[in-house]
């Protein structure tokens, strides 16, 4: 099918970016800290971390740790994320959003640092399987900011690079993008202020998904 928009592939973060779990996921971190007695980091730092892959956030988040004790964290923060992860829902806006996007003819995808397994539960309480034409998570592939992520996205869905834009609420997705040579726009709704973006040229900062939509709809 012919596409007469900007950008053929929107490729969007998950955790802070659609779905409002920031603050549940810096608690998770704090208390896994807690249990296992490591000097617990304070909510900017915990949220500095997301969008990394697990085991890369906690070695970051807590970096004086001994290294058989990473997997035993890892667990607890497992714990405690499901405990909780009923409670999370995605930002309000944003399946109408995604439904428009789709109905235009883009393709979407997601690049995130979950793991599968999480990422796939979290598509299951969102009810957005088949959404997504293709999807990336940190297990699977290179984390981020590495390319390869997204490099895998545009191979399996055809896109160049120019024509792939990628969104998300942290300076490690704007690098992801930058580093995979894509356009990228940012939002300040979730983990990561919005003053450490300007550096990597995001076209666009949105402050709502509301103000993502209108501008997805007039620029991409």
């Amino acid at each position: 099918m012919t596409r007469d928009r900007r950008f053929d592939l929107i490729a969007f973060d998950w955790d802070g970016t659609l779905f409002d779990s920031t603050a549940l996921i810096v608690q998770c971190i704090q208390s896994a800290c807690s249990d296992l007695g490591a000097a617990v980091p304070s909510e900017a730092d915990a949220a500095y971390v997301i969008g990394l892959g697990l085991h890369d956030a906690l070695r970051r988040t807590v970096p004086g740790l001994s290294a058989e004790r990473y997997s035993e964290l890892g667990q607890r923060f497992r714990h405690h994320y499901l405990a909780r992860q009923d409670e999370l829902v995605l930002f309000a806006g944003t399946l109408a959003m995604l439904q428009a996007l789709k109905a235009r003819n883009h393709f979407l995808a997601v690049a995130t640092g979950k793991a599968r397994r999480g990422l796939d539960d979290a598509l299951a309480h969102t009810q957005l399987q088949g959404l997504f034409d293709a999807t990336r998570t940190a297990d699977e592939t290179a984390g981020k900011p590495h390319p390869l992520m997204l490099q895998q996205l545009m191979t399996q869905l055809g896109v160049v690079p120019e024509r792939t834009l990628m969104v998300g609420d942290t300076t490690h997705d704007l690098m992801l993008a930058r580093n995979a040579g894509t356009p990228r726009v940012a939002v300040s709704f979730g983990a990561h202020e919005s003053e450490a973006f300007a550096e990597h040229r995001p076209l666009f900062v949105a402050h709502s998904t509301a103000e993502l939509h209108r501008w997805l709809m007039d620029n991409a």
